[in-house]
């Protein structure tokens, strides 16, 4: 018995399907009269953009009305759950953050059964921070929750390539060339001359000996970030919390975190849980960098030994001038600088320029700078090495 033939599933018209993309892009505003028919799914994708993204014309009926997720955390919730449904979880996060700028979702993040249902990231992090003073009893144990799963997530992904970075250019650092006998690390040494080796007599010929350094005796560096908690650098923050505890774990580096806005408040004693340093922010408010680099100048006692890293987008809202004027001091006494304008996964930031190019003007490197990209860039400030712009970042700093 012979099967009957199954006929050839029809390929999709490539109009029809560049222009239900336009339509699910472009909103029912640029549906064709009369618009063709969504089909389920379609129709589901189009309804909860347009709960984020539609706004009616002004000059249509019932103008005065504003679309939008509602005033309820139920609706949101809902919203929420199609948003995972219908999208991959890197336009989920993009969505997310719209609605929270777009909507006033940041309200209903005080509501602990929709903290529960929002896919943690930096950016939701970041409103939590800013509503800390507001969020009620009920909520906040959730919203700590919610940080710790972000800061876990970041440590596993970004604390041990950081420790491997920092160590070995702590560990290059502190190599002596010519050290005295006592100090002569053999295992180093047999290594670096291995090619030296004569089989003929057994013997390897050392051309160079390498030295155990101060690295073993004593800590290598100390290391100052000084972040601005400003509400535009809030994913700066929360990276700069987990990099801060994990440079705390390394043994031969002293580190301190300050954090400023108008005020300055050291949260180094809080290093070893960034839970606790992130929840002792205070986002938002104005800027005193000069004021921050001071502090931090009359704790450094150790300059040659020192790298200070300023997180900032130089909006300087104290005295102008003030702000250079501190860093050519740092400069002067010997500690190495580095501005990083940004610590996060966004484009090019905004910042001040005329304050980046004076900064330049001093030698000091200013740019943004990417999580991954961090670790490289802190050990090569370690190390002495030129601090550049990870070429992923090239021309953030300098637009």
């Amino acid at each position: 018995m012979t099967a009957p033939d199954v006929p050839p599933a029809p390929l999709p018209d490539p109009a029809a399907e560049r222009a239900r993309r336009w339509r699910l892009v472009l909103g029912a505003p640029a549906a064709p009269d009369p618009a063709p028919p969504l089909s389920a799914r379609d129709a589901a994708l189009d309804r909860t953009l347009a709960a984020l993204y539609e706004r009616p014309d002004p000059a249509s009926p019932g103008a005065d009305r504003t679309g939008g997720l509602g005033a309820s955390a139920p609706s949101v919730t809902r919203w929420l759950g199609d948003v995972r449904t219908h999208f991959p979880s890197s336009v989920v996060e993009v969505m997310q953050r719209d609605a929270i700028d777009r909507l006033g979702l940041a309200a209903l993040l005080l509501e602990p059964e929709l903290l529960a249902e929002v896919t943690p990231d930096v950016h939701l992090v970041g409103a939590l921070l800013s509503l800390r003073q507001a969020l009620p009893e009920r909520t906040r144990q959730t919203a700590r929750t919610v940080v710790r799963t972000v800061v876990a997530e970041l440590e596993r992904r970004l604390a041990s390539r950081t420790r491997t970075a920092v160590r070995g250019a702590l560990d290059r650092g502190a190599r002596v060339r010519r050290p005295r006998h006592r100090d002569i690390d053999w295992n180093r040494t047999i290594a670096a001359n291995l090619v030296h080796y004569l089989p003929e007599h057994r013997t390897l010929v050392p051309e160079r000996l390498v030295g155990r350094g101060r690295a073993d005796r004593a800590v290598g560096k100390d290391v100052f970030l000084c972040v601005d908690q400003s509400g535009s650098m809030a994913a700066s923050v929360v990276y700069a919390a987990v990099f801060g505890a994990v440079l705390a774990s390394i043994r031969t580096l002293t580190t301190r975190l300050v954090v400023f806005d108008t005020a300055v408040v050291d949260l180094t004693e809080a290093l070893d849980d960034p839970v606790d340093v992130l929840f002792g922010t205070r986002l938002g408010g104005g800027t005193d960098i000069a004021r921050a680099l001071a502090h931090c100048q009359q704790r450094i006692t150790r300059p040659a030994e020192t790298v200070l890293v300023l997180i900032s987008d130089l909006y300087e809202g104290g005295v102008r001038g003030e702000l250079t004027k501190r860093v050519a001091a740092l400069r002067a006494s010997g500690v190495r600088c580095l501005v990083l304008l940004a610590l996060s996964d966004e484009g090019a930031p905004a910042y001040d320029h005329r304050q980046a190019a004076e900064l330049a003007a001093l030698g000091v490197p200013a740019f943004a700078c990417t999580p991954d990209a961090f670790p490289e860039v802190m050990a090569a400030a370690l190390e002495g090495r030129p601090v550049v712009a990870p070429a992923a970042r090239e021309g953030a700093g300098t637009r």
